[in-house]
């Protein structure tokens, strides 16, 4: 039988917030890594290459960018929020 825990509901939302960041947290880094995969260099040096102008600004291409820099920035955001609420865990 599982043991339940009572927390105050106010601290409960918090945490509920908290698993939600981790868990997106964990799907941006999963991102950013596939595309540094994919076009085995990082980010700044995709961009400083201009990967996508060689590709001829094809649409997959131009995704990948728009998608990689969401990630990276996701990331970011994500790990400052977890830092301000590490307070409340």
């Amino acid at each position: 039988m599982p043991v339940s825990v009572k927390l105050p509901v106010e601290q409960g939302t918090i945490q509920l917030v908290i698993n939600e960041l981790h868990r997106r947290l964990a799907e941006y880094k999963l991102m950013a890594k596939m595309f540094q995969k994919r076009y085995k260099m990082d980010f700044d040096e995709f961009k400083s290459k201009k990967v996508v102008e060689s590709l001829d600004y094809s649409f997959e291409v131009e995704e990948d960018y728009c998608d990689w820099e969401l990630a990276l920035d996701g990331i970011q955001t994500i790990s400052a929020e977890l830092k301000k609420l590490a307070k409340y865990s």
